[in-house]
């Protein structure tokens, strides 16, 4: 009889311990505006799955892909109403709480993907993450390279000046706009998830992404050139909300950051191998994929832009440019 009684106590107190065991797991909510197939969402997915095992599953980290938790502005936003704890989203929407980081959007101040990530690298990018967290608390943690965007049209462009008037879905942030402004277009601010339906009942004649997101949102479906423009070349930043990271411990957080930055440079690398590919593929597919003089845009760009007008500061794009 005691035998069993011992058994009976052994049995609840495993229950017990078991249920509380469970009810400890911390769980964290992950969002993105990308698509379930984008590197941005698998290396999402890895890193979520790779924290909780790094942490002995005190996390469990759910990502929801494809605007699942609302559309870029919403999800920034989310970050300070406690409705996300992680997201990944551009400095542009950074910008919109601490408009100087939003300088790297400034059309045209890269080069190519090498001199964004040499900018990752240096002691500007560190400057200006901190200036952002000292005005929201979030804490910018690492950073993926989207792509160099480019435009796609239903009607061929050679020049600046052939965007004029041009209907254009343009994501509804200044240093995107500066260009096709620059250059005449009248833009239109829709949601990304919005935006092939837009092009595929001519609500709008145009828009721009990378090449990925090109091929990821099925735009060349719709569209019948490629203008490779590459007038922004695009970043994503992994930002955990200041409520979240106020409550890790100095080895999570160091844990969290060592995840999140091998998992960018993990994405990084399928997006620049992909880009490299895609210009040979969307040939075949039967559109028109041509080069333009980029001073032309440049200079339109100079012309009609200021910095002061975004907020950003001149200094900053400076030692952003002079970056080897």
């Amino acid at each position: 009889m005691f035998g069993r009684t011992t058994l009976l106590i052994a049995a609840a107190l495993g229950l017990t311990l078991g249920t509380s065991a469970a009810e400890a797991q911390i769980k964290l909510k992950w969002a993105h505006v990308y698509e379930t197939s984008e590197p941005f969402h698998t290396e999402s997915v890895w890193a979520a799955q790779e924290f909780a095992k790094r942490t002995n599953n005190k996390y469990q980290i759910e990502v929801f892909p494809a605007s699942q938790l609302g559309k870029e502005t919403d999800i920034n936003q989310g970050l300070s109403l406690g409705s996300v704890d992680i997201i990944i989203s551009g400095s542009s929407f950074a910008a919109r709480a601490y408009p100087p980081i939003g300088v790297t959007y400034y059309p045209f101040i890269f080069r190519d993907a090498d001199h964004l990530l040499a900018y990752t690298k240096s002691d500007t990018y560190k400057e200006l993450a901190k200036g952002y967290e000292d005005k929201t608390g979030h804490h910018i943690v690492a950073t993926t390279y989207y792509g160099a965007r480019h435009v796609t049209s239903n009607k061929p462009i050679k020049a600046c000046a052939d965007m004029k008037g041009l209907k254009m879905r343009v994501p509804d942030v200044p240093a995107y706009l500066a260009m096709p402004r620059s250059c005449g277009a009248n833009t239109t601010p829709i949601a990304f998830a919005e935006v092939y339906l837009a092009l595929q009942n001519g609500t709008v004649e145009a828009q721009e992404n990378p090449l990925t997101t090109i091929e990821a949102k099925k735009f060349y479906e719709v569209q019948k050139h490629i203008v490779l423009t590459a007038h922004i070349v695009d970043h994503l930043n992994t930002i955990v909300a200041k409520g979240t990271w106020d409550k890790w411990s100095a080895e999570d957080r160091a844990t969290f950051v060592a995840v999140a930055q091998e998992a960018a440079a993990r994405a990084t690398k399928q997006i620049q191998t992909r880009e490299a590919e895609l210009v040979g593929l969307f040939k075949e597919k039967g559109l028109t994929v041509s080069e333009v003089d980029k001073k032309d845009f440049i200079d339109a760009v100079a012309k009609g832009v200021t910095f002061e007008q975004f907020g950003y500061r001149k200094a900053d794009y400076d030692k952003i440019v002079a970056i080897k």
